[in-house]
């Protein structure tokens, strides 16, 4: 079966004591919530790796971007395309817009970006990798036990204990999810800065305004 947000959602309710369907402390939304936000998280680190195939403009170096959805980051554009080796160029990124940095303006032929997305994690479907699975839900588990500690703690039918209790435990299951963030984010770095090798000096998403 694939993963998807119901079956995190199920692994989180399971980490955190929360699958007696009368008496849930969080909803399926406040848990929708903070897996989406663990995801994002993850995706900032170790993004979902695209290459799309985009037409430029004849006499133009503008080419849109905004069927790229979710995009966090270009990271080369491989333009013409066909070449071997591969023909990386410069660039520079507005808003949806990249610039070639290129002596001629293109003919309209196609351009290959290189770019990272967010992962997606719906009722349908999910783009994690199968390790990142454990590490999201762990991830949502320490959001939702440090919200449930804030809202508690001057609820006199819970106790000081109780909530300290839940900030504790979620407190440790932040610090791991963010150790291994760090950690994945470093290796991701290396790994993509080696992938692409452009011409000259590397692809920049700002104008580069000396010489």
């Amino acid at each position: 079966m694939p993963t998807t947000l119901s079956t995190i959602r199920s692994r989180v309710r399971q980490d955190l004591n929360d699958e007696d369907a009368a008496n849930q402390r969080w909803t399926d939304g406040d848990l929708d919530r903070h897996i989406a936000q663990a995801v994002r998280e993850l995706s900032i680190e170790v993004p979902r790796q695209r290459k799309s195939t985009l037409a430029t403009t004849s006499g133009s170096r503008d080419v849109d971007l905004s069927a790229l959805a979710d995009r966090l980051s270009v990271e080369a554009v491989e333009w013409p395309m066909g070449t071997y080796p591969a023909t990386y160029v410069r660039f520079q990124v507005w808003i949806d817009t990249l610039t070639l940095l290129t002596d001629g303006a293109p003919d309209g032929t196609n351009a290959a970006i290189y770019w990272h997305q967010l992962h997606t994690l719906d009722a349908s479907s999910s783009t994690l990798p199968a390790w990142a699975e454990d590490l999201v839900a762990v991830g949502a588990e320490a959001y939702a036990g440090l919200e449930w500690a804030s809202y508690a703690i001057n609820r006199a039918n819970v106790g000081e204990d109780v909530a300290a209790r839940y900030r504790r435990d979620a407190e440790a299951r932040l610090q791991q999810f963010q150790a291994a963030l760090r950690r994945l984010g470093h290796r991701g770095s290396l790994r993509t800065s080696s992938l692409y090798r452009p011409a000259g000096r590397r692809p920049s998403q700002s104008t580069d305004w000396g010489p």
